[in-house]
């Protein structure tokens, strides 16, 4: 059987219909297009000699794509971020996107949350309800998530230090509806290495939290086989001034760390690798990003397949949802921050994203409005029905440009992990950490930042709006305001948990959860899960799980 043969009966399989595809004048287009021309399953039987280094879509390595048809036969997930205020006005906020035809929930919690803190916590005041949703305890998750029936929808979870928690009250409030954790589909960010590396939301020391994500593996891997318990991040790394370049590497560098924790828990490397996801920027170069998502899936399958063994081929695809940038969103004239989000958008869906989150225009000045929210969401729509680029598999495959740029990724990404194998001696897990605790990550992305910002400073790289093209009075825009109201209602309700909860059964959970941590062979999951049922808030967790652990503050650079 020839490579084309290979893929039209790849291509045949998720097919289930052949649509006709068309351009608005008329021109029928076939699935996909090679330097032999194009190429449909009407082709079949013909003599077709590819060139030899020539790929195609859903073959590996994987360039132009894991999947043979692309989104001919099904579109990426347009799943949308949100989470402000309180569990009750988030829930009405995911129930509006889905509306609108959103396809996947994506949780935003405020920054309480996400440090781990209650929102009772004196160091979470003020903050409560601001940039995303206050999860306290496990009446928070169901609220979150009432009407909502989470066997039918995937839901991402963007959070690392308390992820375990907060995956445990998930699982426990789906168990109480009658959805069994086989059922569940999603991810969990969980990716703690680039908190320490970037976005600086810590804990634990490296290693213990690194504990916490291998029990978060082991357990999706024998409880949850269609949720991904790790997103590998690059979006806060390059957020934090990264180059796109240095997003690339430090992310695929993390992903081959959690692979080798995985692997140090005694895993069998294709029992838990294809459950591993990635989450990349969109940034405004909108070629060197669609080459940056080319050259990832790439060295994914490449290092999967010849450096660690695995022998499935779903191991070897990396698969990615991408947010288009928050820093590249600017203050002034925020209205232009629609054409930055669609161009991001549009080079994420080129470079073959699974999943999409479209940003704002308003985010720069507070959380979204519902207005704003949705002309974000009606943006990935009109990519997906209106520009045509849905109805070819990867459509810049064979441009000298992208091409060439995909190698330079690849060739930049390459010399990056030579240096971060040598911090480690060999090991890519002891490398991150060894480079967490040398600051090697964070000296490279201040050093990226500085440059680009000089850049910026001099004109030398034009920002519309910024510094050039400027508007000496603008318009003032609606922005969603959160009053302290929210916070106060809303440490009302975990004080009304605490009073009613059964205090014996809490110090219970917390003196087990303890108990299980002395042991570092101990899978945590459960124990969490029994803490969540029992209305353990994150904070009481987070405390008891420091007394084991010990806390995380960065020394000085």
């Amino acid at each position: 059987m020839t490579r084309f043969d290979e893929w039209v009966e790849s291509y045949n399989r998720a097919s289930k219909r052949y649509d006709r595809f068309e351009t608005l004048s008329g021109i029928e287009l076939a699935p996909v297009y090679t330097t032999r021309g194009a190429l449909g399953p009407d082709t079949q039987g013909t003599t077709l000699q590819l060139p030899a280094d020539e790929e195609l879509p859903g073959s590996y390595p994987y360039t132009r794509g894991i999947y043979a048809s692309g989104y001919r036969t099904k579109l990426w997930t347009m799943r949308m971020f949100a989470g402000f205020s309180s569990a009750a006005e988030t829930n009405e906020r995911f129930r509006e996107l889905l509306d609108a035809g959103g396809t996947g929930l994506s949780v935003a919690f405020d920054l309480p949350t996400l440090m781990g803190r209650d929102s009772d916590d004196p160091k979470s005041l003020g903050e409560v309800g601001k940039c995303g949703v206050a999860i306290d305890t496990y009446e928070d998750m169901e609220t979150l998530f009432q009407d909502i029936r989470l066997g039918d929808i995937t839901t991402s979870m963007t959070i690392n230090s308390p992820a375990a928690f907060i995956l445990a009250c998930f699982v426990a409030v789906a168990e109480a509806h009658g959805v069994p954790r086989k059922a569940l589909g999603g991810t969990l960010q969980n990716d703690i290495l680039k908190e320490y590396q970037a976005q600086k939301e810590y804990y634990f020391p490296p290693r213990p939290s690194m504990r916490l994500v291998r029990d978060t593996m082991t357990f999706a891997a024998a409880e949850m086989p269609k949720w991904h318990p790790l997103s590998v991040s690059g979006y806060h790394i390059r957020e934090a001034g990264a180059t796109a370049a240095e997003e690339l590497a430090f992310t695929i560098a993390n992903g081959f760390a959690y692979v080798e924790t995985g692997l140090g828990a005694g895993l069998a490397i294709d029992d838990f690798a294809p459950q591993l996801s990635f989450f990349f920027n969109a940034h405004i170069d909108f070629f060197e990003e669609i080459a940056k998502y080319r050259a990832a899936r790439r060295i994914w399958a490449r290092w999967m397949r010849d450096h660690y063994g695995a022998r499935d081929p779903r191991s070897w695809l990396l698969r990615f949802h991408t947010q288009t940038a928050g820093v590249s969103l600017t203050a002034q004239q925020p209205e232009l921050n629609i054409v930055r989000t669609a161009i991001e958008a549009l080079a994420g869906t080129l470079g073959g994203t699974q999943s999409l989150h479209t940003n704002s225009m308003d985010e720069v000045l507070s959380l979204p409005t519902q207005r704003a929210a949705r002309i974000a969401l009606r943006t990935q729509q009109i990519i997906a029905h209106e520009t045509g680029i849905a109805n070819v598999v990867d459509p810049l495959g064979g441009s000298y440009f992208v091409e060439e740029l995909t190698l330079e990724m690849e060739r930049s990404a390459e010399e990056i992990f030579a240096e971060i194998s040598e911090l480690g001696h060999g090991s890519m897990l002891e490398g991150a950490l060894v480079g967490v605790d040398s600051f090697y990550h964070v000296n490279r992305i201040a050093d990226s930042a500085y440059e680009l910002e000089k850049k910026i400073s001099a004109g030398d790289r034009v920002v519309v709006g910024v510094n050039r093209f400027i508007l000496e009075e603008e318009e003032p825009i609606e922005t969603l305001v959160i009053g302290p109201e929210v916070e106060e209602l809303q440490v009302q309700r975990l004080q009304a948990v605490r009073q009613q909860r059964d205090s014996n059964l809490v110090a219970r959970a917390l003196e087990d959860l303890k108990a299980d941590a002395r042991d570092p062979e101990v899978n945590l999951m459960e124990p969490l899960i029994r803490a969540a049922k029992a209305r353990v808030s994150v904070g009481e967790v987070m405390e008891a799980l420091a007394e084991v652990f010990g806390y995380y503050e960065e020394p000085g650079i």
